[in-house]
């Protein structure tokens, strides 16, 4: 068979020239609430079918673990006989600016606290219960159900002060380039957003979908999870669940989200 290359060529470079054409008008989309200033939600990313799941809560698998939360939340426990609800009461309103400012600084470890991390301590010192097992049906139910409290509103994490240090740690994580490949966070989730990888779109990497439903795992899953999965694709050695290192880098990607709102449950790839 005979090929023209030069023919070959320009279709190629056509074929390109519609794909800018169309990564720029979704670029110029106006995502309301998805988008503040350059940063925008994966929300955005996602197929017009998945944001539809997403919003709608019949539809929203995720939902699922925030009505087991809801259960849990009531469930007295522990050598102390108590509930969440007999120290912190309604969740709507106790819980509802919780996911929009953890991690924070915790004076009693001088390191950071996350969401779960958070919720073994009240189980342990204040119910006299079993910790949970990170990820496990029981701490994702109650995590999914507490930073639920905070749907739609904006993340405003704090960075300065005491956390500051922890701040810089994430920082340095996310843009060290580590694992077989040499590849940091920020190669992706920086240089590339909008970008395919195999048969995926790339997106920003935010951390306000979480914990989020992941289409690919068919259940719910925690930040930290992304994370230990993000560090095998590079071929590097995943760090342990609730490690100083995930939650360092835990607040400096919340912190890249600054504004965006609360979506868990998120729908994501």
């Amino acid at each position: 068979m005979n090929i023209n290359w030069r023919d070959s060529a320009f279709f190629c470079a056509a074929i390109v020239a519609l794909l800018s054409v169309f990564a720029t008008s979704a670029d110029a989309k106006d995502w309301g609430p998805y988008q503040v200033d350059d940063r925008r939600s994966g929300y955005t990313f996602m197929t017009d079918e998945s944001r539809a799941m997403q919003a709608d809560n019949f539809q929203n698998p995720g939902m699922l673990w925030v009505e087991q939360g809801a259960d849990l939340w009531e469930k007295v426990e522990g050598k102390a006989n108590k509930s969440c609800s007999t120290c912190h009461g309604e969740s709507g309103e106790s819980m509802k600016n919780v996911a929009v400012t953890y991690p924070v600084y915790d004076q009693a470890t001088k390191k950071l606290q996350n969401v779960e991390q958070q919720i073994n301590h009240c189980r342990e010192k204040n119910m006299e219960a079993k910790p949970y097992k990170w990820e496990s049906g029981e701490m994702l139910s109650m995590s999914t159900f507490i930073n639920y409290q905070s749907l739609g509103t904006p993340v405003a994490v704090k960075t300065d002060g005491a956390a500051a240090p922890f701040f810089e740690k994430g920082k340095a994580f996310y843009n060290q380039r580590r694992g077989q490949l040499d590849m940091g966070c920020k190669h992706c989730h920086e240089d590339n957003p909008g970008g395919m990888i195999r048969a995926n779109t790339l997106s920003q990497g935010q951390g306000n979908g979480f914990p989020t439903y992941r289409l690919k795992w068919q259940k719910v899953g925690s930040l930290h999870r992304r994370f230990r999965g993000c560090n095998k694709q590079v071929r590097a050695k995943p760090y342990g669940y609730g490690s100083d290192e995930y939650t360092n880098l835990e607040l400096y990607v919340k912190s890249r989200g600054q504004g965006l709102p609360v979506e868990t449950p998120a729908v994501r790839n």
